[in-house]
């Protein structure tokens, strides 16, 4: 029998010490002498101390966590491929991918040690590990924008035929395509697909192969056995489940370096503080309204004096609400990107199809049951049978397709074809401050704002039929 311990996803962990410490520590404990460690992407950024280090503060980490094997997530080309082939080079984990290209469109960091797939013993066995990349990667990071990414499914098929001519046990995929996993399980020798990318938690059989994903930001990890008679996962709680391994343990140093990385770069800051909780749950991010969503979306407006404000859900990061008093460190921790808030025009008629945009049920993008933006500025009433905007109001006017209006968004926005594809480079008009500096400022002179009802979503053609989209934040 082979375990692996899998990790995905951990991204702002680090920014909580005793958390990133207490993961490390279970990991490696868990995995013993003769377990092995493997992360299947996003696991050097987003957070507050990438921004700060340009991912290399997750070095440490994988040291004290034992990770074996890592593959890369697209957030792991936030900082540029060549700060991403730097890290490479001083990690400790072997990097796996059989499907991201250079600039030249080679193979991505040969160079520096990645390779398409490695054979690893434990327990006596020989497991073969290959690595996939989401392939939309260079729309959904412009840092990634000079790379290429092939197809990952003739790629992983190639991959798990040199595998068994290679005599190994056993196959696991480790892949950052999310949703593409199910395909990955139908590939014919493939015993396990470790998966990341969608940070809901999953561990089920597909055509008999095992999937499974640990979530995000570090809280859970899957241990995964391989036998004879098949793959079994379980997902287990760190500090809960698992052993409390904390402070006292190895990972202490990876606790002590992340500390003083905050405070040697003033992260520490007070800009403000909060009556009640901005909570920021799966929920509250992609269930529609809430209150972090309409301070990020607040304070673009505000920062760009523009007539509407405009945040992706997925932009905003899962984590600890914001209570009391709020840091430097925490406004990067809502928004943990080095990119500006831009301004767009765009006419009226683009403006409401950038509302039904929103909506999971127009733009196949994420979860089925997500909502996709936040607003200021705006108010909107979205018919859900029939995916149309009822009512759409600017500044308390009803909007005129031929008027034009400004909004204040992510520059992601304008690159991706993925997220909000009305919005492209051509409607671009200014350029601002970096988002969670401008959000940073906002709070220094505003309070953080309630739900209003500025976003609403109804079921049928009654009033009577009417369902607010809100989360359960604390007002």
């Amino acid at each position: 029998m082979v375990r692996l311990l899998h990790h995905s996803d951990i991204e702002n962990v680090y920014d909580d010490a005793s958390r990133a410490a207490r993961l490390a520590g279970t990991l490696a404990e868990r995995a013993g002498d003769d377990g092995l460690v493997v992360g299947s992407g996003d696991d050097t950024a987003p957070g507050v101390l990438p921004l700060v280090t340009d991912g290399r503060q997750a070095i440490p980490f994988f040291r004290a966590a034992g990770t074996t094997v890592e593959t890369f997530g697209n957030h792991d080309f936030d900082f540029g491929p060549n700060a991403t082939r730097e890290l490479v080079a001083d990690a400790p984990p072997t990097w796996v991918t059989v499907n991201v290209r250079d600039e030249d469109g080679e193979p991505f960091g040969r160079a520096e040690g990645v390779e398409p797939w490695v054979v690893r013993e434990a327990a006596g066995e020989r497991v073969g590990l290959f690595g996939v990349t989401d392939p939309a990667t260079d729309s959904l990071n412009p840092a990634a924008a000079t790379l290429s990414f092939d197809d990952p499914l003739p790629a992983a098929r190639e991959a798990v035929a040199a595998l068994r001519e290679a005599g190994v046990d056993y196959v696991v995929a480790v892949s950052h395509l999310g949703q593409g996993d199910d395909d990955l399980a139908g590939i014919d020798d493939v015993d396990a697909v470790l998966g990341g990318h969608v940070h809901s938690r999953r561990v089920e059989h597909v055509d008999d192969t095992l999937v499974t994903r640990p979530g995000v930001n570090g809280h859970a990890v899957v241990e995964v056995e391989l036998t004879d008679e098949g793959a079994t996962g379980e997902l287990l709680e760190v500090g809960v489940e698992t052993a409390e391994t904390g402070d006292d343990s190895h990972a202490e140093s990876v606790a002590a370096a992340l500390r003083d990385r905050v405070s040697e770069a003033g992260l520490d800051e007070v800009v403000t503080h909060v009556d009640g909780s901005l909570e920021r749950t799966e929920e509250t991010i992609h269930g529609g309204e809430s209150r972090i969503g309409n301070l990020v979306a607040d304070a673009y407006r505000w920062g760009a004096d523009s007539d509407v404000g405009l945040q992706n859900a997925g932009g905003i990061r899962l984590g600890e609400p914001l209570a009391g008093p709020v840091t430097v460190a925490d406004c990067i921790g809502v928004v943990p990107f080095e990119e500006p808030v831009v301004t767009a025009e765009v006419t009226g008629e683009q403006l409401r199809a950038l509302v039904r945009e929103m909506s999971a049920s127009v733009v196949d993008f994420g979860d089925p049951d997500w909502w996709h933006g936040h607003v200021s500025g705006l108010r909107l009433v979205f018919e859900e049978s029939t995916e149309t905007v009822r009512e759409l109001r600017v500044d308390g006017e009803p909007v005129d397709d031929d008027q034009w209006y400004t909004v204040a968004t992510a520059e992601y926005l304008l690159h991706s074809d993925h997220e909000f594809p009305t919005l492209s480079e051509r409607h671009r008009a200014g350029e601002h401050g970096i988002q969670h500096e401008i959000l940073a400022d906002y709070l220094r002179e505003h309070d953080a704002p309630t739900v209003d009802g500025r976003m609403r979503r109804v079921r049928g053609e009654s009033a009577g039929d009417e369902t607010d989209v809100v989360s359960t934040d604390a007002e």
